[in-house]
């Protein structure tokens, strides 16, 4: 299974052999409400059949149909569901996201994977990491002010102190002293040690605790650009940021045992201790919509964002949650169409206009409607 941080944008983004398949669903963390999933992932596996089959494709649906119809069958993979299921199939690929939000359902088979539920997804604010560390074990979670998950450890990264430092730790610290008698006679030297165990103790877990900020660095915070918070015992916390080269570490923390609580609990103190920082994020972000706009480096006309988009002069857009406006931007002009939402093929405005915007290395966040600065349904900060 693919980590949506690591591939988001390029992988969600990138051209793919049609047909392509996409499959969304919600799905339940807890028995009994999860039995149903599989059922229901197989009655949107049986759409994506029959729409092959319309679009003249039924040499080729076997083939791609298989890897979900394996899935479908792997009980083990439905003992683990989280709130959101997307699966991305095409013929050289194949994707498989656990979410953590809900998603309607939906079976689509196109030219393009359908990725807005995703690209939403990542793109909402809320977003951080924690990094649960004690002198033993290295965790990893992931997740929103409504869930957090435990994240698979890239390779590289080092699970415990072991995996850091080896077998061998630190050895006492020995200072040699001869003492000798008057007229140069010599005596056996006297050794003393200097290395208590605290001291080797205190060694090895800076040793450690780099070797983890070093790591989790280079394979998680870089890569996904999410806030770390620090979950350890109070102890660590001022020795781990003294070591700590990790700029996305921020000041708020939760002093406890990670490993004395459950996720839940750790889900709670972690946004209680980032919600602030969260909503420092947001009004930074307004503040300086609200400069770019008086200078003519803003604009949240859509029609007008759509041509800077597709020009690539958007350098973060701002999106309301939720906010859906039915149409089509031209991928060549941006011109903007206004549809019905009834229209079966009709997209959303406000998130093609985002696709656009991260093809052309932008920035998009979804903020919450009553946080928006603007009435349209977005705000654009331009590069020029």
């Amino acid at each position: 299974m693919q980590s949506l941080t690591s591939d988001y944008p390029d992988a969600l983004l990138a051209p793919q052999e049609p047909p392509c398949l996409s499959l969304y669903q919600p799905t339940h963390r807890h028995a009994p409400d999860n039995a149903q999933d599989p059922i229901r992932f197989k009655n949107l596996v049986r759409s994506l059949e029959e729409s092959l089959e319309a679009q003249g494709q039924r040499d080729a649906a076997e083939a791609l149909l298989k890897p979900l119809r394996d899935l479908g069958d792997d009980e083990m993979f439905w003992r683990y569901s989280r709130d959101g299921l997307a699966v991305l199939v095409s013929a050289d690929d194949f994707r498989v996201y656990r979410l953590q939000r809900p998603v309607p359902e939906l079976a689509v088979v196109a030219d393009t994977y359908h990725t807005k539920p995703l690209l939403r997804i990542m793109q909402s604010a809320d977003r951080f990491q924690v990094l649960a560390l004690d002198r033993e074990n290295v965790r990893l979670y992931e997740g929103t002010r409504d869930a957090l998950d435990e994240v698979d450890l890239a390779s590289g990264v080092p699970a415990t102190l072991t995996d850091a430092l080896g077998e061998e730790l630190t050895d006492p610290h020995l200072t040699v002293a001869s003492y000798g008698s008057k007229g140069g006679t010599g005596a056996a030297p006297s050794v003393h040690g200097h290395g208590a165990r605290k001291d080797e103790l205190d060694i090895d877990t800076k040793r450690y605790f780099l070797a983890v900020d070093k790591a989790i660095l280079e394979h998680h915070s870089r890569p996904s650009g999410l806030p770390l918070l620090l979950a350890a015992l109070p102890e660590y916390h001022g020795v781990f940021r003294e070591l700590s080269n990790n700029p996305y570490l921020v000041d708020e923390a939760v002093a406890v045992n990670p490993s004395g609580i459950d996720t839940d609990d750790l889900l709670e103190r972690a946004w209680t201790a980032l919600e602030p920082t969260y909503l420092a994020r947001l009004e930074a972000l307004i503040e300086r919509f609200g400069t770019a706009s008086a200078q003519d480096q803003g604009a949240a006309d859509v029609s007008d964002v759509a041509i800077a988009a597709i020009a690539g002069r958007v350098d973060t857009l701002l999106v309301e949650a939720e906010r859906l406006l039915p149409g089509r931007v031209d991928p060549e002009t941006g011109q903007v169409a206004f549809l019905d939402l009834e229209d079966p093929d009709v997209g959303d405005v406000l998130d093609e206009i985002g696709e656009h915007v991260l093809r052309r290395g932008g920035e998009v966040i979804v903020v919450p409607a009553e946080r928006m600065p603007t009435d349209t349904g977005l705000a654009a900060i331009y590069r020029y």
